[in-house]
C-alpha cells in the first residue's frame, strides 16, 4: 500500500493513549492483505499474519518548514509517527550526518559522481540510532515500563543508550559470539546485556516469546517493528535534502533483515508524492555477504522464495539468515531496475581498506559489505558508473577492528635512525 494515503480512513487509535500520539499516522496495514489494524503495539496482521507497516495522512509540507527544523531525525517529525512535542521527549537526537562526495573512491571505482553517506557519526555510531529514536518514541507512548531489542550489536547499543538517556529499564540479547567492541558498547549504557548461546535467529526467536510473554515491553524489532522501522525512512529525507532536493540516480545499501532499503525506497515514494523532489526513476542496488547472502541469492535464482541460511560471515551486523523483508528487497530491485549482489569475506575486508584509504572512512563490515558490492557490481556492468550514485556507510570501523586487524599494520619497524628510515625506501 502507498505510504500516502490521499483518501485516508479516520484516524484510529488503540484506547488509552493520548491524542497525537504518532503524528500524522492514521492506522496500521498489513503490507499483503491492506487490512487496517488502529494503532497500537501490534506488528502482524490478525487477518493473514502479515507484516503491518504504518499509513499517514500528511499536511502539505515545505522544503522551508523542514530545513527550519532540528539538525536530526526530528525535522522530519511530520512524516514520521511521532508527535509534534517530540523534542522535548529525552532521546539521542540522530541524523544529519554527513553526505560527502566521495571523489577518489569514485575515480578508483570509475564512477563518474559518487557520494557516501556516512552514518558513523551518529550517537552510537550507526545508523540505528534512527530507528531506535522512533522505537522509544512508540514505546513511551504505549507507556512501557521495558525497552528491549534482540540484535547483531549495532541494535544493541543504540537501544541501551537511548533507554539510558530516557531513564527507561533497558534490556537488550545478542548472540553471543558477536564481536567485543560491539558487547561494550552495549554494556557500558546498560547492565542488563544478555548474550545468546546461538545466532541472531535465535536471538530474536526467544525475543518473541518474551514479547508475547512479559507485560510492558517494548522490544523495537518485534511488538513496536512497525514504528521503529519508519526511522530508517530518514536516511532517505537526508539524501534527497543534501543533494539539494533531488534523488540520487542509483543507490547502493546493505541488506540485513531488509527493512532499511525498503525504508529508503518508502522514503523517495514520498517525497515525490509530497512534492518535495522532481519524479524521476532511481536504481536500488542490495549489499550482502556470501555467508549470509539469501535475498542475493534468491535475486540471481529469479524467484520469490528466500531459503533461510545458517549465517557465516565477518559481517555479522548483517547476519540475519532469514530476513524479514527480504521479499520486498526483491520488489524494489526488480521494480527499480536494480540488484543484489554479494560478496565474500575477503572482499569485504578489502571494501574497508579502500573506503578508508580513498575516503578517510573507517567503516565496519556492513559499509566494507557496501562499498565491496559497488565495486562488483561495476565490474559485471550491474550498475551504471556514469549516472550519480550514494553508497550507504551504516556503522564505524572501531566496531568491528577484529575483521581487520590482521590486513592492516606497520609498514616497517625500525630503529630510531635516518638510516634506518632511509633502508625502508618510504
Amino acid at each position: 500500500m502507498s505510504a500516502v494515503v490521499t483518501e485516508a480512513p479516520e484516524t484510529t487509535t488503540q484506547p488509552g493513549l493520548r491524542e497525537g500520539a504518532f503524528g500524522n499516522a492514521t492506522s496500521l496495514s498489513c503490507r499483503e492483505c491492506g487490512h487496517l489494524v488502529a494503532l497500537g503495539p501490534f506488528y502482524a496482521c490478525p487477518e493473514c499474519f502479515g507484516p503491518l507497516e504504518i499509513t499517514y495522512e500528511f499536511p502539505q509540507v515545505t522544503r522551508e518548514e523542514i530545513e527550519a527544523g532540528p539538525r536530526n531525525i526530528w525535522r522530519y517529525k511530520a512524516l514520521l509517527p511521532v508527535p509534534t512535542d517530540i523534542e522535548t521527549s529525552p532521546n539521542t537526537e540522530p541524523g544529519f550526518t554527513r553526505l560527502l562526495e566521495a571523489k577518489n573512491l569514485a575515480a578508483e571505482l570509475g564512477i563518474a559522481k559518487l557520494w557516501v553517506k556516512d552514518d558513523s557519526t551518529n550517537p552510537t555510531n550507526s545508523f540505528k540510532d534512527r530507528v531506535v529514536a522512533c522505537a522509544l518514541s512508540a514505546a513511551r507512548e504505549l507507556g512501557a515500563t521495558t525497552f528491549a531489542c534482540p540484535s547483531t550489536g549495532n541494535l544493541a547499543n543504540a537501544v541501551a543508550a537511548a533507554g539510558a538517556r530516557a531513564g527507561i529499564k533497558t534490556v537488550v540479547f545478542i548472540p553471543s559470539n558477536l564481536e567485543t567492541p560491539k558487547q561494550v558498547n552495549s554494556a557500558i549504557f546498560t547492565e542488563n546485556l544478555v548474550a545468546v548461546d546461538g545466532n541472531y535467529d535465535d536471538v530474536n526467536k526467544l525475543a518473541s516469546e518474551i514479547a508475547g510473554e512479559e507485560e510492558g515491553w517494548a522490544f523495537v524489532n518485534v511488538n513496536v517493528r512497525p514504528y521503529y522501522a519508519e526511522g530508517s525512512k530518514t536516511l532517505g529525507y537526508e539524501i534527497a535534502e543534501q543533494l539539494g532536493w533531488r534523488l540520487p540516480d542509483q543507490v547502493v545499501i546493505p541488506v540485513a533483515s531488509g527493512s532499511q532499503l525498503t525504508k529508503v525506497d518508502k522514503a523517495f515514494q514520498e517525497l515525490i508524492k509530497l512534492g518535495l523532489v522532481e519524479d524521476k526513476a532511481y536504481r536500488i542496488f542490495g549489499a550482502q555477504a556470501t555467508g549470509c547472502g539469501p535475498v542475493a541469492t534468491a535475486y540471481k535464482a529469479g524467484t520469490d522464495a528466500i531459503r533461510p541460511v545458517k549465517p557465516d560471515t565477518i559481517a555479522k551486523s548483517l547476519a540475519i539468515g532469514n530476513p524479514a523483508d527480504g521479499i520486498y528487497v526483491l520488489d524494489i530491485a526488480r521494480r527499480t531496475g536494480g540488484s543484489v549482489e554479494e560478496v565474500t569475506d575477503d572482499e569485504i575486508r578489502e571494501g574497508i581498506v579502500l573506503l578508508a584509504r580513498t575516503e578517510g572512512i573507517f567503516t565496519e563490515t556492513a559499509g566494507g559489505t557496501t562499498t565491496a558490492v559497488t565495486k562488483k557490481l561495476v565490474e559485471t556492468g550491474q550498475l551504471d558508473p556514469s549516472l550519480e550514485t550514494v553508497i550507504i556507510n551504516t556503522g564505524h570501523g572501531l566496531k568491528t577492528l577484529d575483521s581487520i586487524s590482521g590486513q592492516v599494520g606497520p609498514a616497517a619497524t625500525i630503529a630510531p635512525s635516518y638510516d634506518a628510515f632511509k633502508a625502508t625506501g618510504l
